[in-house]
């Protein structure tokens, strides 16, 4: 299974920043996100976000959907889909009502991640109506004074048990630590923030050894 990198951010300047790198397939967003990057949660800057996006090379635009209720959040989630039905995949909090607007979605063939995972027996329930992915929360998890890194593997498990094809995204990373840890354990797919991009490149030795080569190179 090859590692899997969404950068977990909605502002356009950091898509800008590290798309080009190569590192990502694409971008995940939700309405949170949205309101922290000075974001409307509107759909007519959905299109223009979305466009932005597939400019910089996404392969994967992952758009939450909102509404007060089941229909609302349906109409809006099928409206983010044909936006750019190549590449956007629609979120969906794993709630009662998200289950039932991504039942219609999916029947639809519309790919949905849901979100906002907490619980073993979510990722069941995501695989059972057949959604591409569904995103766990591991920091938020560990916040709770759980074993956050025990509880994704778990699902990971259970996904594998059942032989489902629904992919378990890891997001809420604190630290490329969590990304190393669970990758070693067989977890390929992962949400990222700018933040925890920049870290990857964040070794002082590295950095030191880098220097070091241009300077022999330059026979200083």
């Amino acid at each position: 299974m090859a590692l899997r990198l969404l950068l977990d951010c909605a502002d356009p300047l950091e898509w800008e920043r590290w798309l080009p790198s190569g590192l990502f397939q694409g971008i995940t967003t939700n309405p949170t996100l949205l309101r922290r990057a000075g974001q409307p949660c509107r759909l007519d800057h959905m299109a223009q976000l979305s466009a932005r996006a597939a400019a910089l090379g996404c392969r994967e635009i992952h758009l939450q959907t909102w509404g007060g209720d089941a229909d609302q959040q349906l109409a809006n989630g099928r409206a983010l889909a044909a936006l750019d039905p190549q590449r956007v995949f629609v979120k969906v909090p794993i709630t009662r009502q998200g289950a039932a607007v991504a039942r219609d979605l999916i029947a639809e063939g519309v790919p949905v991640t849901f979100t906002a995972c907490y619980e073993v027996a979510q990722v069941l329930v995501a695989a059972a109506l057949g959604a591409d992915g569904i995103a766990a929360y591991l920091g938020r998890i560990s916040d709770l004074g759980r074993d956050g890194h025990g509880e994704l593997i778990a699902m990971q498990r259970a996904l594998e048990g059942v032989g489902s094809g629904t992919r378990l995204l890891v997001a809420s990373l604190r630290q490329p630590q969590d990304l190393a840890r669970l990758a070693a354990a067989g977890l390929a797919h992962h949400t990222i923030s700018p933040a925890i991009a920049a870290a990857l490149f964040g070794s002082p030795e590295t950095a030191a050894a880098a220097e070091g080569f241009e300077r022999d190179a330059a026979g200083t």
